[in-house]
């Protein structure tokens, strides 16, 4: 064998193998967080994602969950995470920090609505300001559809939302707002219309005991997010990913799970109405003094 022939072997044989579209495993784990205000309940969900990801990223993945937004956001500012599924009022209010890396497509588009909902037996509430006096519940304080949106809401009719309703409460997912209703904790409350919606087909005897009074205009759908100093082929391998799922086998029946139709890539100007509300309304990421609900998976 020649000595170029030598080189030329001993070069190739170097190179680290890496599948078409994936990434060296170099066993760098991979942190994606997630919370219950999004995916509430999915334990085998996430163990199958899991296996779905690091087959396509060539490399380990761990799912970290905490019980709110605002944990999460924090672990990926401060760079204890990588991804996470968070909502778009944390993602405008740290933008600078974050890449947007994919966004589900539901129903066809990037989209989703509030609901705001009751008992499907109560007939004295039809609108958000029947509301007066009562108490109502609220998903999580970095929510969008379950926070930002019904305070705007109030806030453009003239109604003080701190001063308006008995009581209101945190109840730390979208599924528990709907729970609080169903067995009257609260009178009414705010919920992402693509979780109740899920829940319909998931629970129907729970969702049947809801009805809506009301929805919003639609808004960005929460978003799928990097921390932005994470290297940018890091972000384009999950990206890729995430929106090869609606042509993989696989991934079909995960994103069938999710009730979704897939991920797509997105612009930033898709959250550019969460940016204006929380603007009107005066409200700024880690405003709200509050007591959050605690995650059981520190």
């Amino acid at each position: 064998m020649s000595l170029k022939l030598k080189i030329i072997l001993l070069f190739f044989f170097a190179l680290p193998f890496s599948q078409a579209g994936h990434l060296p495993n170099d066993n760098v784990l991979l942190r994606f967080g997630i919370t219950p205000v999004v995916l509430d309940e999915r334990a085998q969900f996430l163990k199958e994602w899991k296996v779905y990801l690091e087959r396509e990223l060539n490399r380990p993945v761990e799912f970290v969950q905490r019980g709110n937004y605002r944990e999460i956001t924090d672990l990926l500012l401060y760079g204890k995470i990588d991804f996470a599924w968070i909502c778009g009022f944390p993602y405008v209010a740290n933008s600078e920090n974050l890449n947007l890396v994919a966004v589900p497509n539901y129903q066809g588009q990037p989209r989703y609505r509030s609901y705001i909902i009751v008992r499907s037996d109560n007939e004295n509430i039809h609108e958000l300001k029947d509301f007066k006096g009562l108490v109502f519940a609220y998903s999580d304080p970095d929510s969008n559809s379950g926070y930002l949106y019904p305070r705007y809401e109030l806030l453009q009719q003239g109604i003080n939302p701190d001063h308006f309703f008995r009581k209101t409460f945190f109840a730390g997912s979208h599924h528990h707002v709907i729970e609080s209703v169903v067995t009257g904790l609260s009178a009414g409350g705010a919920v992402d219309g693509y979780i109740w919606d899920t829940l319909k087909i998931q629970y129907p005897e729970m969702i049947a005991k809801t009805k809506i009074i009301s929805t919003s205009p639609e808004f960005g759908f929460p978003p799928i997010v990097a921390r932005k100093n994470l290297p940018i082929e890091q972000q384009n391998a999950l990206r890729a990913a995430l929106i090869k799922m609606q042509t993989d086998p696989v991934g079909k029946k995960l994103i069938k799970q999710l009730n979704i139709d897939g991920f797509m890539q997105a612009s930033e100007s898709l959250y550019k109405s969460i940016d204006v509300m929380a603007a009107s309304s005066a409200l700024k990421y880690h405003d709200i003094e509050t007591k959050l609900p605690q995650s059981n998976n520190r």
